[in-house]
């Protein structure tokens, strides 16, 4: 059984963006290959350009997708830069998924580092590039450690505890689990939960990642590589991402976007699109009792204009 996790709402993704038959579509963020296999077994003529930044996953989508070798293309690079590639630009895409977070796999990896289980070196890099979670929490400022626990965390002591680990990297790097929860126990007062710890560290592995950098480069160019009446599908798992979703679908769904106070319309005078989910989406009852890491999970999707 594959360690990487089951596809969260598989169905609806498949619904709202799958209605090609002989369709083109990215799986931006392809993971173990569970959303993929599923477009691939809707429709015998479709193709999937697959894409991830982690080489282990595409390692592991390889495997799974082994019997649809002829039929699926992986390419190693982060989602907002897959819009280079030749065949996208030049054939223009039918749909595009995007299941934003980390999977099982890299959450229950020790190696990753993106745990806060005890004794786990601090990484969550997605690949092998750039500066880790150790590094990241020894330069960042003050300011822009604030931020990221305010802002990613939803933490209300955000300052307190960017202050205290300004003041501890001064000794020694955090380079464990363990020194991020110590710096967080001194600034709340008391042991963190659970749920704080998940937070945390999750604001951590946004901003290592450059995720919401990503996700607001990605959505536009990827926007405008797809065919007319193409669909864009979103699973995000985080407030910030979210929003960042709705508010670009809902501008791209406005036939104007000028400034209140301008007297006349000096845009582009035409929506681009339509939001295809008036509310957001989320997984069912069931879905979350099979897989609890679904449980955050919301889908938007939207469709380009004809």
């Amino acid at each position: 059984m594959s360690s990487y996790h089951e596809p969260v709402m598989g169905k609806e993704v498949l619904d709202l963006m799958c209605t090609a038959e002989d369709g083109l579509y990215l799986d931006g963020t392809v993971g173990g290959g569970g959303h993929t296999r599923m477009i691939l077994e809707s429709s015998e003529k479709c193709r999937v350009i697959a894409v991830d930044r982690d080489p282990e996953a595409l390692d592991e989508a390889r495997r799974v997708l082994a019997d649809h070798r002829s039929r699926v293309r992986f390419v190693s690079a982060r989602f907002d830069r897959a819009v280079l590639d030749p065949e996208i630009r030049d054939r223009g895409l039918d749909g595009v998924l995007l299941d934003l977070g980390v999977s099982s796999h890299q959450i229950d990896s020790d190696d990753r580092g993106f745990t806060f289980r005890r004794g786990v070196k601090l990484d969550m890099r997605m690949d092998a590039e750039g500066p880790d979670a150790t590094t990241f929490l020894a330069e960042a400022s003050e300011e822009e450690l604030t931020h990221v626990f305010r802002d990613f965390g939803d933490e209300p002591r955000a300052r307190r505890l960017a202050r205290e680990i300004v003041k501890r990297r001064v000794k020694e790097p955090l380079e464990s689990s363990d020194d991020l929860v110590a710096a967080m126990t001194v600034s709340l007062g008391h042991s963190p939960s659970i749920k704080k710890k998940a937070r945390i560290f999750q604001s951590v592995r946004i901003a290592v990642n450059e995720e919401i950098d990503a996700l607001e480069a990605g959505l536009p160019a990827l926007r405008d590589v797809m065919k007319a009446g193409g669909v864009m599908t979103v699973i995000a798992y985080h407030s910030v991402e979210d929003r960042a979703v709705k508010s670009a679908f809902r501008e791209w769904s406005r036939a104007c976007v000028c400034p209140a106070e301008l007297p006349a319309c000096m845009c582009r005078g035409h929506a681009l699109g339509e939001t295809l989910t008036r509310k957001v989406l989320r997984p069912t009852d069931e879905e979350v009792k099979r897989n609890p890491r679904a449980r955050s999970a919301r889908l938007r999707a939207w469709r380009r204009a004809a």
